[in-house]
């Protein structure tokens, strides 16, 4: 079995791996249940790739995001469910529907009105597979619960937003933050302090994603760059402090804080 860059081989080689008495032990082995995290994990290293800049790095990525498409097709092929190439016409399908402006005769759009033009499809969409069966229902439904939490949050406050639920000013929901600051510090002097903080820090997180997202910005990317922000600093603490012969655990607070305050210089 030699590689090749038709998609046709690499679900030749999914088929061979999936072959009873020939095909890989582990392989064979495996579920849409027991795949589903790689697949997940996948889709992060993509990002992960993206956001360094590796380009050699994000084409070997994508390749083991496209595997798990061809991995979950061909279970489901052999269970009689659809094939890749189903899969292929769903998404075919869609991207036709749902671009009228550029396959149809709806003309050309400015951006806003293509985004309200989509909405309009998708809630079609969603009538149409309410007729084919019991689905759930709600002005958030549709929101996959396996999400990251930050970005699951966004995107019930979006769904919120689009039936009028939703504040109009950033500065209305930083007056939320700090009510929920607030709330904390209540909670803190309370008898069960950890507990109730607990479920108020979640309320806290969640306000703050509002505000993210009402000054335009992705949480998940956010907070991803606050980590990698963290993680530069830290390191230059590090450094400093080795150069000096001391490490961070025979170092005061006072010492690290000042050199997270160089650090926070140095990139300025």
């Amino acid at each position: 079995m030699k590689p090749s860059r038709d998609i046709s081989r690499l679900i030749e080689i999914m088929a061979a791996l999936r072959t009873p008495g020939t095909g890989c032990p582990w392989d064979l082995e495996q579920d849409f249940a027991t795949i589903a995290p790689y697949s997940i994990e996948e889709a992060y290293e993509v990002a992960d790739a993206i956001e360094r800049g590796d380009f050699d790095d994000l084409r070997d990525e994508l390749g083991d995001l496209l595997l798990q498409v061809v991995f979950h097709a061909r279970m489901a092929e052999e269970r009689g469910l659809f094939d890749f190439g189903g899969v292929v016409q769903a998404i075919t399908e869609k991207l036709v529907r749902r671009h009228p402006h550029v396959f149809g005769d709806a003309g050309r759009m400015e951006t806003r009105a293509v985004n309200a033009l989509w909405d309009r499809i998708k809630a079609q969409e969603k009538v149409a597979r309410a007729a084919r069966g019991p689905v759930e229902g709600g002005a958030l439904a549709g929101v996959p619960a396996n999400l990251p939490a930050l970005t699951r949050a966004l995107k019930l406050q979006q769904k919120a937003g689009k039936v009028g639920f939703d504040w109009n000013d950033p500065h209305a929901v930083l007056a939320k933050i700090r009510e929920e600051a607030d709330e904390i510090e209540a909670a803190l002097a309370g008898k069960d302090a950890h507990e109730e903080a607990a479920a108020e820090v979640g309320d806290l997180m969640f306000a703050v994603v509002n505000l993210a997202r009402h000054v335009g910005a992705d949480p998940e990317a956010t907070l991803r760059a606050a980590n990698r922000k963290f993680e530069r600093r830290f390191g230059y603490i590090e450094q400093a402090l080795a150069a000096a012969g001391k490490t961070p655990a025979q170092s005061t607070l006072g010492e690290m804080d000042a050199l997270w305050n160089a650090a926070k210089s140095r990139e300025r």
